[in-house]
């Protein structure tokens, strides 16, 4: 028994440290604190060489063995991240939809450059798990019973298709009026961005999905079953709201946001075993937040 303890603390203890070392962590302790410019490469060398001296630590450490898909998927996301971004997104055809002054053409360029992301997270976890639903591809069981949260008010049992649809309202409405406080357009920029709406739930579609596989699903996935259920959640969690630091709210304030909503999405697909409550609950905020983006995209007079 004390062995097994032993052993299930070595492997948390070593998952926390190099996710926290391989996510966005290092270059902001670095830009933040050391005032040290981070390039893209330096970037995206810190968490490769960190992956990989875990993988290597997976072969001559047999208690954390277990860890390897974990790792093994993440090394994948952040060699694929930079192909697509440093090298995809520079070929001549996606440079001139990516400046494209037209909210349909740019925003969905972005899009379908975060698509070739995740199909090739899919593809790694189709050969590390096999079957779909191992790894949060399927529907689920939408009206499975949650786990009781109770500063969320979440009762232990209560259907999570009253709280999906309870929670995508919730923090849909935060976020619009987070948007609006922040923005205040002008009615008639909104009314002539109307046009765009097509492009900005298609994008919103895409985001969502993107998202929730990439960041979410694919963590939880080769994590749940060598950390446990909430270890991996809160794993998943760090990862998903460090990488938010530079995002809108900038800050710590935007990782703690970011680190609770993916919590709480990854809270869904753990609960119901499946993607539908996390992505919907998702592509609402979406919705939101690229129609803003659209009616940025306008300028006075102009289109």
């Amino acid at each position: 028994m004390t062995t097994e303890v032993s052993k299930s603390k070595a492997l948390i203890v070593t998952a926390w440290t190099f996710l926290l070392l391989s996510s966005a962590l290092p270059p902001i302790i670095l830009q933040e604190a050391f005032k040290y410019p981070v390039s893209n490469q330096l970037a995206t060398a810190i968490p490769a060489v960190v992956i990989v001296l875990g993988l290597v630590l997976t072969f001559i450490w047999d208690t954390v063995r277990d860890l390897r898909r974990f790792l093994l998927v993440a090394l994948v996301l952040v060699v694929v991240e930079w192909l697509v971004y440093n090298k995809v997104s520079e070929l001549f055809f996606y440079q001139a939809w990516l400046k494209h002054p037209s909210f349909n053409v740019y925003m969905l360029a972005q899009q379908s450059l975060r698509l070739l992301v995740t199909l090739v997270i899919l593809a790694a976890l189709f050969m590390l798990k096999k079957h779909p639903s191992s790894f949060f591809l399927v529907k689920g069981e939408v009206d499975a019973p949650a786990e009781a949260v109770r500063p969320l008010g979440i009762k232990a049992g209560e259907p999570w298709n009253r709280i999906g649809r309870n929670f995508a309202v919730i923090l849909s409405s935060g976020t619009l009026a987070f948007l609006i406080l922040a923005g205040r357009p002008p009615l008639d920029i909104v009314m002539r961005a109307l046009p765009f709406l097509p492009a900005v739930f298609l994008a919103a579609a895409l985001n969502a999905f993107n998202e929730e596989m990439t960041y979410k699903a694919s963590f939880l996935s080769v994590l749940e079953s060598v950390v446990g259920k909430h270890q991996a959640l809160w794993l998943m969690a760090a990862y998903f709201g460090i990488g938010h630091y530079y995002g809108i709210p900038y800050g710590v304030i935007g990782v703690l946001m970011a680190g609770f909503l993916g919590w709480f999405l990854g809270k869904s697909l753990l609960e119901t075993r499946g993607l539908w409550w996390a992505w919907f609950i998702h592509f609402w905020q979406d919705v939101l937040i690229f129609a803003f983006l659209a009616i940025g995209s306008i300028t006075p007079g102009g289109s």
